[in-house]
């Protein structure tokens, strides 16, 4: 293949990445064949204990899962575009090695939560979205048991708002957030309408996007990404399939993001290449049969109005939040100058997580889950299991 026809592909299909290596595995066999990797998804039900819908007013029900009965509560709260999903292999290794409840909510317009305004994504709704359903929880229990408060890149940022308003009461007994500080925040908000139209707007399949976020770097764990995807996706309906045929019938572009990738085939040799289509159909042709297409559950650009209110000032709020911090960052150079300030002045704990993507506690569940137990226990809110070492 010429250069320029290599280059021409990359341009037209965002430059997609081969499958990428596991550490110290092949994924080759003997005589060139390549193993297949298996995306079937994976049931919530082998990481959660239970699996239930929260009712905080007529119109607004939340899904949240729970594992584990006493002990210290973890509040998880997942990122943009992401679900309670996420935290799923995360569960299953923290509740190894503590002795701990958990609580991970779908958060408003995400996953199998249904509010009356699912684009109301301020962080001033989120906020009080948590409080509801704690409230709700916990509103026949004579007091809420001690809260460690989690959140990913924005669920960072609400869990920092939720703290700041004290929204949880003297429950709150510990902040956490992962990789999201307000500088990098802020600087990446000019690009991510970019990134949200460069992705495939439908998927032939729940395994083809499975594949797919691993493929594209936004998953590094299989597993994970197996559980995870199933929150960030839905079936199509008929303005799904509208919509996909008004984009297939206009010409195609370099950034066309109704290109989607297809499965890996069951063995491949080492000169094939996987085959990369738009899959739309022409204006003269009709499929002889509609084909079952997956969307993503929320559509994030119609909610940038909101952005900028969950990482504005959050440095400075992160800091006046008076229980004990803990900040888990993919890289140390993610800092800002507030966040520089306070962690050399022991405002709060900061544990760096090389060798991981922005999805950490997808990426790597057993470490997080140390570096959180750790904090715990130093803590004196939970008790570690026999088999935890630090």
């Amino acid at each position: 293949m010429s250069e320029y026809r290599r280059e021409a592909l990359k341009n037209k299909y965002g430059g997609l990445p081969s499958v990428p290596k596991r550490p110290g595995k092949s994924n080759f066999a003997p005589g060139g064949i390549r193993r297949k990797r298996d995306y079937t998804p994976l049931s919530w039900e082998g990481y959660f204990e239970t699996s239930r819908d929260v009712r905080v007013s007529e119109k607004n029900i939340f899904r949240v899962y729970q594992a584990g009965s006493n002990g210290p509560l973890l509040l998880l709260l997942h990122g943009g575009g992401h679900s309670a999903l996420s935290w799923a292999v995360f569960t299953k290794a923290i509740s190894g090695i503590c002795h701990c409840q958990i609580l991970a909510i779908d958060l408003r317009g995400h996953g199998d939560t249904t509010t009356e305004d699912d684009y109301n994504l301020s962080a001033d709704a989120l906020a009080k979205d948590v409080k509801d359903v704690v409230d709700k929880i916990y509103e026949d229990v004579d007091s809420k048991p001690k809260i460690l408060l989690v959140g990913h890149s924005m669920g960072g940022a609400i869990a920092v708002h939720v703290g700041v308003q004290g929204l949880l009461g003297p429950s709150l007994s510990g902040l956490a957030v992962i990789d999201v500080v307000e500088g990098t925040a802020m600087e990446a908000l000019s690009s991510m309408q970019t990134f949200l139209k460069s992705r495939p707007s439908t998927f032939g399949s729940l395994e083809e996007g499975i594949e797919w976020s691993v493929r594209s770097g936004q998953i590094h764990n299989v597993e994970s990404a197996r559980v995870s995807m199933a929150g960030q996706l839905m079936r199509c309906n008929s303005s799904c399939e509208s919509e996909t045929e008004r984009c297939s019938s206009s010409s195609p572009s370099p950034s066309h993001f109704c290109g989607a990738i297809t499965e890996e085939s069951q063995e491949t040799t080492l000169t094939d290449t996987p085959e990369i289509t738009s899959e739309t159909p022409t204006t003269d042709s009709k499929p002889a049969e509609v084909k079952e297409r997956f969307q993503w559950r929320i559509d994030l650009s119609k909610t940038d109005q909101f952005w900028k209110g969950w990482f504005q000032d959050m440095s400075k709020l992160f800091l006046s939040c008076r229980v004990p911090k803990l900040l888990i960052l993919a890289g140390v150079d993610r800092l800002d100058r507030d966040l520089t300030i306070g962690q050399m002045q022991g405002q709060f704990q900061l544990q760096v997580l090389s060798r991981c993507g922005h999805s950490v506690h997808e990426d790597a569940p057993d470490k997080v889950a140390e570096v959180l137990v750790a904090f715990l226990v130093r803590l004196k809110l939970a008790q570690a299991k026999e088999n935890f070492r630090r």
